[in-house]
């Protein structure tokens, strides 16, 4: 379509047809277009290796023990102490 074609349609309100996708080229639906340039970055990721994955993995399952543990003895610890300040009236506070 001409570009006086398209103004001249632009301006009378009617729509411009746009040109359908061939094949190979992206979709015009937005669902399908997310997709599919989803998968085009994927392939052009760099994955590490199964062992540094492993190591990794391994290392944020450690950390997250860990402060599961250490906030979770913290959490007792200051139960226990509230339950005593409570039971001895609260002292000065």
């Amino acid at each position: 379509m001409s570009e006086a074609r398209e103004k001249k349609n632009v301006r009378a309100g009617k729509p411009v047809k746009q040109p359908t996708p061939e094949k190979g080229t992206k979709s015009r639906n937005a669902l399908v277009r997310y997709f599919q340039e989803t998968r085009e970055e994927l392939r052009k990721v760099s994955w590490p290796p199964r062992e540094e994955t492993w190591r990794l993995t391994l290392i944020v399952l450690g950390t997250t023990t860990a402060s599961m543990l250490f906030l979770g003895l913290m959490d007792f610890l200051f139960q226990k102490l509230s339950g005593l300040l409570v039971q001895t009236g609260g002292g000065a506070l």
